[in-house]
């Protein structure tokens, strides 16, 4: 039903010339298209909103759209391509001073460094990312609290092999 009504709100806010607008209408669309688990589809809607972010100055946005691109790769097993959107959304969230957006994309590049192997910026990503969630008071503390020991646990198992970088 949602997909419906920004289906049909989508005209509208072109026939008015609402770029916000539209901007957010369309990757409220990516978004449900990637709950849904059709990547390709959530990207084209992406990649719609994101220069029409960019084009009306909303910095947030553009972060969020940067993420969701980025979720979309790192599901496909693209972690490269996903840190580079996970990297160009960071510095719009301090920017704007969005912490707790910023703590979203770091445990997400966590996840990308965990997954490829690499636990110790693994650590220092979640690290990071329960200090954005203690200042923030994000609802998410404890649970990234948990995956910080998880991850710690999973580099002292390691032992030496895994250092930075391996």
């Amino acid at each position: 039903a949602a997909l419906r009504f920004y289906e049909q709100a989508l005209p509208l806010l072109r026939e008015v010339g609402d770029r916000a607008g539209e901007a957010t209408t369309l990757n409220n669309i990516g978004s449900l298209h990637e709950r849904r688990g059709d990547g390709p589809a959530a990207l084209r809607f992406y990649e719609q909103a994101l220069p029409m972010r960019r084009a009306v100055g909303d910095r947030a946005g553009e972060a969020a759209t940067l993420n969701n691109i980025g979720l979309v790769h790192q599901r496909r097993g693209d972690g490269p391509a996903a840190l580079s959107f996970y990297e160009q959304a960071l510095p719009l969230q301090r920017e704007v001073g969005d912490r707790a957006g910023e703590a979203v994309t770091r445990y997400n590049i966590a996840m990308v460094h965990r997954g490829d192997g690499r636990l110790a910026p693994a650590v220092a990503e979640l690290e990071l990312v329960v200090i954005l969630d203690e200042a923030v008071q994000h609802p998410d503390l404890q649970a990234d609290t948990a995956m910080l020991h998880q991850v710690q646990a999973e580099l002292r198992d390691q032992g030496p092999r895994g250092g930075p970088g391996h």
